[in-house]
């Protein structure tokens, strides 16, 4: 009989410590879970220098831009700084014949400035 009362004293001590277990395993896992969202928060920001108005108006041209009225290919390439424009867009075979809708693949130089 010895052994059948010391069975359930046992039974405690294992739950005890499977609810140790869990709640040690929960307190990790925020903790994970914490310092993984700190982490891509701190990798999304480029820069710690806040953006003004003036770098907004004066960004580089998108990869793709699609022409508006009144734009040559030479006023978008001073404006976006590809010099390349037709050598890049195989399906603009007049550089004269550019119309309002059209979509071009920018690809800005290295020496142009912001």
């Amino acid at each position: 009989m010895v052994s059948s009362s010391s069975t359930p004293s046992r039974k405690i001590m294992k739950i005890k410590s499977t609810g140790q277990v869990d709640a040690a395993s929960w307190y990790c896992s925020v903790a994970l879970l914490a310092l993984i969202l700190i982490g891509s928060i701190r990798a999304s920001s480029i820069s710690d220098e806040p953006v003004r108005g003036a770098q907004l108006l004066n960004r580089p041209c998108d990869e793709i831009y699609v022409v508006t009225e009144g734009e040559t290919l030479h006023s978008i390439s001073d404006k976006c700084g590809d010099p390349f424009i037709v050598e890049r867009n195989p399906h603009i075979h007049d550089p004269d014949d550019v119309f309002p809708g059209l979509v071009i693949k920018i690809i800005p130089s290295a020496g142009t400035k912001l």
